[in-house]
């Protein structure tokens, strides 16, 4: 179901009422052709299946200046699981954005028309100009089971792109898949947009409403640069020990991919699980085939408990020895393991190898060389209602063995369009 734009306001926000304000509220509005930002175009030939819906909410910044934004749609002529549709021409106006440049990552984009756009583009600020327009955000959003993002089109055309990622969930009707918001300061913009936001979709509360985990406020090291897969107990102790004496000592360390039991798919399961390599992506295609972690940390006997061995004895020597750690943290994959969970082993939960497919959007993002082992050779995926499972089985062995925390990656693993992940269920 699409979010709703009628969803009553929070306390943070104010419905808006002119009667109340002496002078009228800055807004974007679509007047025939032309966003208007406060009565200057900034986008111009919009099509006219392009709908814009003035929020029902409003915020006040510190000059007391009432901002209303607007939501983004459009109508298209047959229903599909993936629309491209121009929203308009941006000319001679300064930018600023945030960019897909691989599946993975995001980075900065400045430009001044709608040529210079990005694919995957997930943010955009248009400059101010001394003539009276204000800064203006274009945030593409989720809508129902489709995401959005920016892209470049025919001519400036900055277009908008929908996709829901499957081929058994299309739609020819959005109203929310972009947010427009004005306003004088890009910070405060930024801020009072995500407070409509937040209520539009009520999938998520803003930073100030969250209680950030203790790791925020301490210096951190993440063993990745300095071993990549080859990380093991030894160098991560010298590499503390290191940052300590050159009085950096860490209150965070976080142990990256090589620690987890890890193989490939023509492997025979032994008890030397784990792959040394240098090289991000050379390991691939592997899965995860055990909870525990490899021979490099099961192996480790504390020198001062001799009989204290594997990650948990690790982790305890390490606390003790360095009294400015107070969190350890490891890494892994959001599906167990780059290439997901090995089929077939003893122990493990049921599953099963889905080939995923990259959208024509994410096929413009610069090459990976994991991204293309994971699309040559798939990935072990559980079924969503056995997924608990995994979580369970991985995170309570970290809790047991004395790790704080873990940084999940590989979150932004594509789909397969057409196949659902969960062999026993039917497509969404």
């Amino acid at each position: 179901m699409a979010p709703s734009l009628s969803k009553n306001a929070p306390e943070v926000m104010v419905l808006v009422d002119e009667d109340e304000d002496d002078k009228k509220p800055l807004s974007i509005t679509l007047e025939g052709s032309e966003f208007l930002a406060n009565g200057h175009p900034v986008l111009t030939d919009v099509p006219t299946n392009i709908i814009a819906t003035p929020s029902p909410f409003t915020s006040k910044d510190l000059l007391s200046k009432s901002m209303v934004g607007c939501f983004v749609g459009f109508d298209a002529d047959e229903p599909k699981s993936q629309h491209v549709v121009p929203t308009g021409k941006l000319r001679d106006i300064r930018f600023m954005s945030i960019f897909r440049f691989k599946v993975w990552w995001t980075t900065h984009w400045v430009g001044n028309g709608g040529t210079d756009v990005e694919h995957e583009t997930q943010m955009m600020i248009l400059d101010k100009s001394d003539l009276g327009r204000p800064y203006v955000l274009l945030l593409p959003l989720l809508e129902g089971p489709f995401r959005a993002s920016l892209q470049p089109g025919m001519d400036d055309d900055v277009d908008i792109c929908v996709e829901s990622g499957s081929s058994h969930v299309s739609s020819s009707s959005f109203r929310s898949c972009m947010y427009m918001h004005i306003g004088d300061d890009p910070y405060q913009l930024v801020k009072e947009a995500m407070k409509v936001i937040r209520v539009h979709l009520g999938t998520f509360r803003l930073m100030e409403e969250k209680c950030p985990p203790g790791i925020v406020d301490k210096f951190g090291w993440c063993t990745w640069d300095a071993f990549y897969l080859r990380v093991h107990p030894e160098g991560v102790w010298q590499g503390v020990k290191g940052l300590v004496e050159g009085g950096c000592p860490p209150g965070l360390v976080l142990i990256d991919d090589g620690w987890q039991s890890i193989c490939h798919d023509d492997d025979p399961i032994t008890d030397q699980e784990g792959i040394n390599r240098t090289e991000a992506g050379e390991q691939m295609p592997c899965r995860l085939m055990k909870f525990e972690e490899n021979y490099k940390f099961r192996d480790y006997q504390s020198p001062r408990v001799p009989s204290n061995k594997g990650m948990g004895a690790f982790v305890r020597d390490l606390k003790e020895e360095f009294k400015s750690i107070e969190h350890v943290y490891v890494w892994h994959a959001l599906c167990g393991y780059w290439g997901g969970l090995r089929p077939g082993v003893p122990g493990m939960p049921e599953c099963r190898v889905i080939g995923p497919k990259l959208s024509e959007g994410l096929q413009m993002t610069m090459e990976d060389l994991a991204v293309d082992k994971i699309v040559n050779n798939g990935v072990g995926l559980v079924p969503p209602e056995k997924v608990h499972e995994m979580y369970e089985g991985l995170h309570s062995h970290l809790e047991s063995a004395g790790i704080d925390g873990v940084k999940v990656d590989v979150i932004h693993l594509p789909h397969r369009p057409g196949q659902s992940p969960n062999p026993h269920s039917s497509p969404h």
